[in-house]
């Protein structure tokens, strides 16, 4: 195992530990065995490195990533095994889905090794959840999304500032001390930072990379589909880019991808959940129900400004930063009336001379205004909801 020793010493070399991302101290990490998953690049491997670091574990832990070379001779189990013998007793395994049948191998660790604690990572969060079976009740998973608009002034500029609830944000105390104006960083967060990567110089080529990997190869290889379906995933991909948001219509969309209509519904769910989309729908009376797709949005500005080569509607993009800012701590759903409702208050969002129209009938309306760096009653700046976590 000297190999990969001598590779998690060289990523702890590399890893720095001022900042953390929002869900470090929501994770428990007392647990013995817990997931972080999420999109590819959000800072998954980093945070765990991190951990180790902060933790001071590294005398008795091993970071491996599933895909290294080492694996081609070596099980998992084996692994573990000859890493508890060795006095070993924190195990960080990188995307575990690249291994296979590793959720049958991590509960074999899991019961053989009762002193060890497991923690693994996903970048497709599809097949986590597939070998989900096998690991209930015992990997808690936590979702770990991109940059939040709060964690990008911090992480890119240094500015600090606390996370705000809804109520404080409505309520006109979320701020940013010492900057004025925000605009200015708030229009390079919803072009380069969402991703912890987004000050690398080829950043668009990058960020390009990941979404073509997640369409061709993640979500295939994952779902168990052919090279054909990957295609049409990025057909589906290119034309949510040049239509979000919009209302999907399954026999229409099918036909323009060369799709069953049958799969359609499906591939909106994978893409959805591999980070690159997200569904916004009405509320439903049932409580364990989804409700009906109103609105498929692209998942982060980012994607959209690079899918649209840096000229996407303006529109678009403030609906895309709020839906993606907001569903992190709330559950966001479509108004009947205007654009967004959450927890009974309805938000319209638009530009500095967005009206009150829309919200005339609501019991709480509140106008998300673009462009404008104070609040005053129900009128909100939109950068403040990036403060949110």
């Amino acid at each position: 195992m000297e190999r990969l020793y001598e590779t998690m010493y060289r990523l702890l070399e590399n890893t720095t530990s001022e900042f953390h991302r929002y869900i470090y101290d929501r994770i428990n990490w007392d647990n013995r065995m817990l997931g972080l998953v999420g999109p590819r690049g959000v800072g998954k491997t980093t945070l765990f490195l991190q951990h180790i670091k902060h933790a001071n574990q590294t005398d008795r832990a091993l970071f491996a990533s599933a895909d290294n070379l080492y694996f081609s001779d070596h099980t998992l189990f084996d692994t573990a095994e000859a890493f508890s013998k060795s006095g070993g007793a924190f195990l960080y395994l990188d995307e575990i889905h690249k291994y296979e049948g590793w959720s049958r191998e991590l509960k074999a660790i899991y019961d053989s090794f009762p002193d060890m604690h497991v923690y693994f990572t996903g970048s497709s969060i599809l097949d986590i959840e597939r070998g989900e079976a096998d690991l209930s009740r015992r990997a808690p998973k936590y979702h770990l999304q991109g940059l939040s608009f709060r964690e990008f002034l911090a992480m890119r500029h240094g500015i600090e500032t606390p996370a705000f609830s809804l109520e404080d944000i409505i309520e006109h105390r979320a701020s940013i001390p010492g900057v004025t104006p925000p605009l200015p960083y708030f229009r390079e967060y919803l072009i380069s930072g969402y991703y912890p990567f987004g000050q690398d110089p080829d950043f668009s080529i990058e960020l390009a990379q990941v979404i073509n990997r997640t369409l061709e190869v993640d979500i295939p290889q994952f779902a168990n589909m052919n090279a054909s379906t990957g295609r049409k995933l990025r057909k589906l991909m290119a034309l949510a880019s040049t239509l979000a948001p919009f209302k999907p219509s399954m026999a229409k969309l099918a036909s323009q991808i060369g799709a069953s209509r049958n799969n359609l519904e499906d591939y909106l769910l994978f893409i959805e959940k591999a980070g690159m989309t997200a569904q916004l729908r009405e509320p439903s009376s049932s409580i364990n129900a989804l409700g009906k797709v109103e609105k498929v949005y692209l998942d982060n500005t980012n994607i959209l400004y690079n899918l649209s080569d840096g000229a996407p509607d303006v529109g678009t993009v403030r609906e895309t930063f709020f839906f993606n800012q907001m569903r992190v701590n709330q559950k966001v759903f479509s108004s009947p009336i205007s654009d967004f409702q959450i927890d009974g208050a309805t938000f319209e969002v638009g530009g500095k001379s967005k009206g009150a129209r829309q919200i005339r009938d609501a019991a709480q309306g509140f106008i998300v205004k673009d462009d404008i760096e104070y609040g005053h009653g129900n009128v909100i700046p939109l950068w403040a909801f990036g403060l949110s976590y």
